[in-house]
């Protein structure tokens, strides 16, 4: 992959932190995908460890996988590959063994909606908007993520028309916890770590353990069954006419709202 584009560290109070960093949007090719997931996962096996913060470098959190790619290939080889590497991805911080804090700047579009929607805690800077703007690029995906983050009558409007949340909306539905200045994002997560860190680790892994172990929704089971439709839209053509139409509005004009790279998890 080049540069290394997920980076990871861990500090001497147990806080692990998971950085993206794929310019100019953080949107993931496969390999980036499943290298997120195997970053989590070995975090989590590891005893140092005791929170995870997950954030990003550069103008936004995750634009979702790169369309690009999945153009770029004539079969459907890079499609399967990013609907397994997303899987992978979302079901790694949902299965970690200790809390996950997406820390979310910017953008946070597609797959950033399954990482988020799967972590445990969420604080948000005041610039962050959160959308699942698939409809546009011809798939389906993360619903089941975003109805954790939004209610269900807001989830259908937003993924229907593309619209997105700002932060400030996702403090008052309660699945942000925090909005902070941009440049106070990482200082803010990083002292919500501290304390969890500073808690019992057998108990802190306990109760993540016993909330996954109650949690009403089959997060995984779910999110395959919306991968399907996925598959199934690529199959027949309509993703391809609707991929072909990505970054132009109907007159054919450049659209600023959808230049960005979206994930079709």
């Amino acid at each position: 992959m080049g540069a290394e584009i997920i980076r990871t560290g861990v500090d001497e109070r147990g806080i692990a932190e998971v950085v993206v960093d794929c310019p100019p949007v953080n949107a993931l090719p496969v390999a980036g995908w499943y290298r997120l997931a195997e970053a989590l996962t070995s975090l989590g096996r590891d005893p140092r460890v005791r929170v995870v913060v997950l954030r990003a470098e550069g103008r936004g959190f995750n634009a979702g996988v790169d369309i690009k790619e999945i153009q770029a290939d004539d079969g459907h080889t890079a499609l399967i590959g990013a609907n397994r590497g997303c899987f992978a991805a979302f079901a790694a911080v949902y299965d970690c063994p200790v809390p996950v804090i997406s820390a979310v700047n910017g953008f946070c579009l597609g797959g950033g909606i399954g990482l988020v929607g799967n972590s445990d805690i969420v604080v948000a800077a005041e610039d962050a908007v959160f959308g699942l703007p698939e409809v546009d690029r011809g798939a389906l995906g993360a619903a089941t993520h975003l109805s954790r983050l939004v209610p269900l009558h807001k989830a259908r409007a937003m993924m229907y028309t593309s619209a997105t949340a700002t932060a400030a909306e996702l403090h008052a539905f309660g699945s942000v916890l925090e909005v902070v200045p941009n440049d106070r994002l990482r200082e803010r997560a990083l002292a919500l770590a501290a304390g969890i860190a500073a808690k019992n680790p057998v108990v802190v892994r306990a109760a993540k353990e016993a909330f996954t172990g109650i949690d009403l929704w089959d997060v995984k089971r779910s999110y395959r069954y919306e991968q399907g439709f996925t598959f199934e839209l690529n199959l027949s053509g309509v993703a391809d006419e609707v991929r072909d139409t990505f970054g132009r509005d109907t007159a054919g004009n450049g659209t600023a709202g959808r230049t960005t790279a979206g994930g079709e998890g």
